[in-house]
């Protein structure tokens, strides 16, 4: 089977059977299950023993259309001869670092609110005086990763992964993605890659996955929703720019998104960077993000649809297109500007903050944009420089409603 059969199979015995329940039934969109309906993308990861489809978009829509439609992705992993485990971490996309051999196995059935961290993941939790009782959830701690029995229909929803890269907080959350056993055939010269898949246990599932409540935050987190699925709606829309994106953020109810997001104490936008020793154009980063300790960094939005391949290159030597490294460049105008003592110090004086060699944050593109192995491995390359996707940047702020 390939991506459209599979794609059709379930579409007869799943989603269509949803659609024709709620019509009948005259179901109100508040009471169903909108993600599954009307995720924003579906990713397809082919295995060698498994088949994940992972569902994205906004999991406390409200609203759904028959009309709607979905990017589809695809990730094919058949070719690396994985494990189950090494599967599950390329979705994931972390390395674990634990220095027991255990590994956090799902066997079967459904596994809600799993939070799964690095060593170094949790370290930096425990550093940001992270509320593990905030939220009812199965933790796991100096594991491996984790792993999955062959032959097994698994799922997770809300399950949250957590690492750290240069000091920084790096988040994964899995809304909903399925694990559907399968056998590969590896082909012969010339011949098509079989891929045999039974996809019946949907026919069982589609009535409870339809009128599924979604895990929701508590008490002050809950009230914030409606700000953060307005978020969610603004960079989905390709009609909103760049301007219209920022200019939400900065709105004072809304600041908190990126205080959450880059475990800041205040967020200026818009501030007005004067040249003390040279003639230069002002400079005027979109966000300065203050940390605890007086200093602030430096977020930097463009818009959210790539306009071309992220990645290029031949096997090995991949890089970033020149339109992210465009990006990458405008940003370090402001590195130049406070290498200068002169302009640091007007700087702090006119605005009572300091800025000293800041890590520069670019928040760009959609998960679905970068090819997970690829773009960690080319970030790393970057020191003081971390790119970031939307929906990074979600992930982190919606995994401290549950923390």
């Amino acid at each position: 089977m390939n991506v459209n059969e599979i794609l059709n199979g379930i579409s007869k015995i799943y989603w269509k059977k949803m659609w024709k329940y709620i019509s009948d039934n005259e179901i109100s969109p508040k009471d169903v299950n909108c993600l599954i309906l009307n995720p924003e993308s579906i990713i397809f990861y082919f295995g060698e023993k498994y088949i994940a489809i992972e569902y994205c978009g906004n999991q406390f829509l409200s609203k759904i259309s028959n009309e709607h439609s979905t990017v589809v992705k695809v990730r094919d992993y058949t070719k690396e001869h994985l494990t189950n485990k090494q599967f599950l971490d390329k979705i994931i996309g972390f390395e674990y670092d634990g220095t027991s051999s255990v590994h956090f196995s799902v066997t079967s059935g459904m596994y809600e609110d799993l939070v799964v961290p690095t060593n170094k993941g949790i370290e930096k939790l425990l550093d940001l005086k992270w509320n593990f009782e905030a939220q009812s959830s199965i933790m796991g701690i100096n594991t491996n990763g984790l792993d999955i029995a062959d032959n097994q229909f698994v799922r997770l929803i809300n399950c949250r992964f957590f690492d750290e890269h240069n000091g920084d907080l790096k988040t994964r959350i899995i809304k909903w993605i399925d694990f559907i056993p399968c056998v590969y055939e590896e082909p012969k010269e010339g011949d098509f890659d079989i891929i045999n898949v039974d996809i019946k246990i949907f026919d069982r599932l589609w009535k409870s996955d339809l009128k599924y409540k979604y895990p929701r935050p508590n008490d002050f987190k809950y009230a914030k929703l409606p700000q953060i699925n307005k978020f969610i709606e603004i960079f989905s829309d390709s009609k909103y720019s760049e301007p219209e994106i920022t200019g939400f953020l900065a709105e004072e109810e809304n600041k908190f998104i990126l205080r959450m997001a880059f475990m800041g104490t205040d967020i200026y936008n818009e501030v007005i960077c004067k040249w003390q020793s040279e003639k230069k154009e002002d400079l005027r980063p979109d966000f300065f993000v203050k940390r605890a300790n007086g200093y602030a960094d430096i977020v930097e939005f463009k818009l959210q649809n790539v306009r071309s391949k992220t990645i290029v290159g031949r096997a090995n030597r991949e890089h970033f297109s020149s339109e992210i490294n465009t990006y990458i460049a405008q940003t370090r105008k402001y590195c130049v500007y406070f290498d200068d003592p002169n302009n640091r110090n007007w700087f702090e004086r006119e605005y009572g903050y300091k800025v000293y060699k800041p890590r520069r944050y670019l928040v760009i593109g959609r998960r679905n944009d970068f090819a997970s192995d690829e773009w960690v491995e080319i970030k790393s390359d970057y020191s003081d420089l971390e790119l970031i996707t939307y929906d990074d940047l979600v992930d982190t702020v919606m995994s401290q409603f549950y923390g």
